[in-house]
C-alpha cells in the first residue's frame, strides 16, 4: 500500500505539472502524455481497493477470502489504459483537422523530460516491491509506468518540429503516443486476462512436476494444478504411492510433496496433495 500511494503522488505531481504546460503551450503530444500519465496515476486506486480486500479473513460465503479482487483490479487497468489511448488519438485527429501553432516549445520539451524521470522512478520502485512481495499486477503497473516514460520522451519530438515550423508533428506524434499507449494496451491486457483465467509460468509447472515426482515415495505424478490467489500460489496434486502402505504412511509422503513443493516454488502458498495406490483406477 505504501509504494501504491508513494508512486500514485508521484505520478500526479507530474502529471499536474504537464497539464499546466498543456494549457499554456497547446501540445497534443503533450495531452497525450499528460493523459496517459494521469490514467497511470489512477490505477493506484483500484488496486489499492483490491490489496485491502485482499487482507479480509475468508467467510462462510468466500471460503477463498477475496485475494481475486486483485484480477479484478487488473480489469479495471485495462479499461482505463483503453480510455486514454482513445482519448489521445481522438484529440490528435482533431489537431489534424484543425491546426493550431504550438507556443512554448522549450517549456513543452521540458515536460517531456519531467514525465520521462517521473515515470522511471515510479517504475523502478513499483517493480522492486511488486518483486519483493509477489505480486504480478504491481509488477506489471511498473512496467507500464516504464513505457510511459518512453512515450513521454516522444513529446521531444514534437518539441522539435514544433521548433522548425513544422505543424503537422506534434499531432502525428500525438497519434504516435496513442498507438504507444495500445502496445501497451495489448502488454497488459495479455497478462490481466492470463491471470484471471489461471495462467501460470509453464517452466513453474515444470519444475512443481519434478520436485513431485523426486520425492521418497511417489511412484507418479498425476495431474498438477498451479493458480494464483492473490499474491500468492496455490497447487493441487495426485500422487501414486504404494497400495501396502497405511494411511498414516501415505499422510506422510503427501505432507513431504506438500513441504518440497512449498519450499522450490516462489510465492506458493499451500498446496493440497491428494494420495493414491498405484494403479488404482480414476
Amino acid at each position: 500500500m505504501r509504494a501504491l500511494w508513494i508512486s500514485f503522488a508521484a505520478l500526479l505531481v507530474t502529471a499536474v505539472a504537464q497539464a499546466v504546460l498543456v494549457a499554456v503551450t497547446g501540445s497534443v503530444a503533450l495531452l497525450g502524455d499528460t493523459l496517459h500519465n494521469f490514467a497511470d496515476a489512477l490505477t493506484a486506486v483500484p488496486l489499492g481497493v483490491a490489496f485491502v480486500l485482499g487482507k479480509r479473513a475468508a467467510t462462510r460465503r468466500f471460503t477463498y477470502g477475496l485475494g481475486r479482487a486483485e484480477d479484478l483490479a487488473g480489469l479495471v487497468i485495462v479499461l482505463v489504459i483503453a480510455s486514454s489511448a482513445a482519448l489521445a488519438a481522438w484529440q490528435a485527429v482533431d489537431r489534424i483537422v484543425h491546426p493550431r501553432d504550438m507556443t512554448h516549445v522549450g517549456w513543452v520539451a521540458v515536460a517531456g523530460v519531467v514525465g520521462f524521470a517521473g515515470n522511471e522512478l515510479v517504475a523502478r520502485y513499483r517493480i522492486t516491491v511488486g518483486r519483493r512481495i509477489g505480486s504480478a499486477a504491481l509488477v506489471a503497473d511498473g512496467l507500464h509506468a516504464r513505457t510511459d516514460g518512453f512515450t513521454s520522451l516522444a513529446v521531444l519530438v514534437a518539441a522539435g518540429g514544433a521548433a522548425l515550423d513544422l505543424r503537422w508533428v506534434d499531432p502525428v506524434v500525438g497519434l504516435a503516443i496513442a498507438a504507444m499507449i495500445l502496445t501497451v494496451l495489448w502488454g497488459a491486457a495479455k497478462e490481466v486476462f492470463g491471470r484471471v483465467l489461471d495462467a501460470v509460468d509453464p517452466e513453474l509447472t515444470a519444475r512443481a512436476e519434478d520436485v513431485v515426482r523426486g520425492t521418497d515415495g511417489v511412484r507418479a505424478a498425476g495431474w498438477l494444478r498451479i493458480r494464483w490467489h492473490g499474491h500468492s500460489l496455490t497447487a493441487e496434486v495426485d500422487v501414486e504411492v504404494d497400495p501396502a502402505l497405511t494411511v498414516t504412511d501415505a499422510h506422510t509422503i503427501a505432507h513431504h510433496v506438500e513441504s518440497r513443493l512449498i519450499s522450490a516454488v516462489p510465492r506458493l502458498a499451500r498446496a493440497t496433495v491428494h494420495t493414491q495406490p498405484a494403479g488404482a483406477r480414476h
